[in-house]
């Protein structure tokens, strides 16, 4: 997979919850990191490469939802790329890089 599909990630620690497309089953996982375009989930059982999601993330007091696809599956989890980003949540999403980019400018003048 290229850098381009990932996009910039920064580290990221949150509540996930997924639902595979065509199934009611909800799978708990962890984001460990971030960006515009997707994320890092750590999950159990993982979803096979190409399936598509429904993902909820929850993060300081807000939660952010999109349509999602499997770019690969690794270990511990899988890359994921977000689809359809409702106005409200790529706002919300935003709001949270801003905030895992000010937290790593922050920690390089230590």
């Amino acid at each position: 997979m290229n850098r381009e599909q990932r996009g910039l990630r920064f580290p990221f620690s949150a509540r996930a919850e997924v639902t595979v497309e065509n199934s009611t089953k909800k799978i708990t996982g962890r984001v460990l990191e971030l960006s515009l375009r997707g994320c890092f989930l750590e999950i159990s059982p993982l979803p096979s490469e190409t399936q598509r999601l429904r993902i909820k993330i929850w993060h300081s007091q807000e939660f952010f939802e999109a349509l999602a696809e499997v770019l690969y599956v690794k270990a511990t989890g899988v890359g994921i790329k977000f689809g359809d980003v409702k106005p409200h949540y790529r706002s919300v999403l935003q709001a949270w890089i801003l905030g895992a980019l000010d937290n790593e400018v922050t920690l390089e003048h230590f």
